[in-house]
């Protein structure tokens, strides 16, 4: 989880495959009409983002109801989203913060290419993004070291937080 720019995707995606799990973007959950007014330039608002967040939260219940684990990308950028997917989900829920500067975010959103999110919304991201450090089920880590650095640092994280349960 994290704003844009942050490498949900690729740290989901390399995640997942070091974890032998199902890798779920969130993005292509996204209505429609959220992709276009996002492609326009126009934050979303709460209201907005409960329906995508429904959504996601069913894909994780429906993994759990399986009996399969599922790595998810998603924003998940206020403590009320997350606690809407903790609930969702109907057993246990991890997060693995994705945290960077706003210039190494801006940088990256900069050199992606054919993404529907534009970089003038990424302080709009960062002022509703409430930080998740500390909060419990949480894993931090710092967006500055390659990706796979990043997914190893976020799987030690992952087994350190299930052993503790």
């Amino acid at each position: 989880m994290g704003v844009s720019g942050c490498g949900k995707t690729s740290v989901a995606e390399g995640l997942a495959a070091a974890l032998g799990l199902e890798f779920v973007e969130g993005d292509r959950l996204h209505p429609a009409a959220n992709v276009e007014k996002m492609s326009r330039g126009i934050a979303l608002t709460d209201d907005d983002r409960w329906p995508w967040l429904d959504v996601i939260g069913g894909e994780i219940a429906a993994g759990v109801a399986r009996g399969k684990g599922i790595v998810v990308s998603c924003s998940a950028l206020r403590r009320t989203y997350r606690d809407r997917l903790r609930s969702a989900a109907g057993g246990p829920l991890a997060f693995v913060f994705l945290k960077g500067s706003r210039e190494l975010l801006l940088t990256r959103m900069q050199a992606r290419k054919d993404h529907f999110m534009p970089v003038s919304l990424l302080d709009s991201q960062l002022a509703t993004l409430e930080d998740p450090s500390g909060e419990p089920g949480v894993v931090t880590v710092d967006i500055a070291a390659p990706i796979a650095a990043i997914v190893t640092a976020a799987a030690r994280g992952l087994q350190a937080l299930d052993q503790a349960r």
